[in-house]
């Protein structure tokens, strides 16, 4: 897909990948369109809800669910200070006025910030456990956590926590291809990366 510049104002979801400034080399800072896709649709945002983008990297997740809470604010928290200014550009660049960008390392970072109801956790940065925790707890009824990971040892984790705070739990794995143009014009598909969705809904209170 061609890169345009745009801003958030009239455009739609499903900016390219090409889009975001990226850190050269690539090193995995973006959650990928198709996967970016699933993500956001699980998180099931609210036009006026609270989002925390937890490891937020390029900012992907982060100007998406900002064009879906319209009337609502995005938290985009990133650890890396080096990755920091590019995360600003893009939020910049796309972002609708509703997403700030926090740096600091999480879950110690999180406490001063509204609690959301919706919770995207790309990088942990090691702390995965304790962000979920913090996550869940501050987590408002009816709200979804959704975690983006790339081995099954940390899908399990994931999955078997959320499950034993009494969320209801779904596993989706996103193994995408695209196609790419060959020299002579045939066209083949090269795969992506699979990765690991998991997504938890907190129950209502029961009154």
């Amino acid at each position: 897909m061609v890169s345009r510049d745009v801003t958030a104002a009239g455009r739609s979801l499903g900016l390219s990948d090409e889009a975001f400034e990226q850190r050269r080399p690539l090193r995995g800072q973006i959650t990928k369109r198709e996967v970016r896709a699933v993500s956001l649709y699980l998180l099931g945002i609210r036009s006026n809800g609270v989002v925390w983008d937890i490891g937020a990297g390029t900012g992907s997740i982060s100007v998406e669910a900002g064009l879906i809470a319209l009337n609502g604010t995005v938290y985009a928290v990133e650890r890396d200070a080096e990755s920091i200014d590019l995360l600003r550009r893009n939020v910049e660049k796309f972002g609708g006025g509703n997403v700030h960008v926090i740096l600091g390392e999480a879950p110690a970072v999180l406490e001063g910030l509204p609690s959301p109801g919706s919770v995207f956790v790309g990088g942990s940065g090691g702390n995965l456990e304790d962000i979920l925790h913090v996550a869940a707890d501050r987590l408002s009824p009816g709200g979804r956590i959704v975690v983006n990971l790339a081995t099954l040892e940390r899908t399990s984790d994931a999955y078997r926590f959320l499950k034993e705070r009494g969320m209801a739990v779904e596993l989706t794995c996103v193994s995408a291809s695209r196609g790419r143009e060959m020299p002579d014009g045939s066209v083949r598909l090269e795969a992506q990366n699979p990765v690991f969705i998991v997504s938890a809904e907190k129950p209502e209170p029961v009154s």
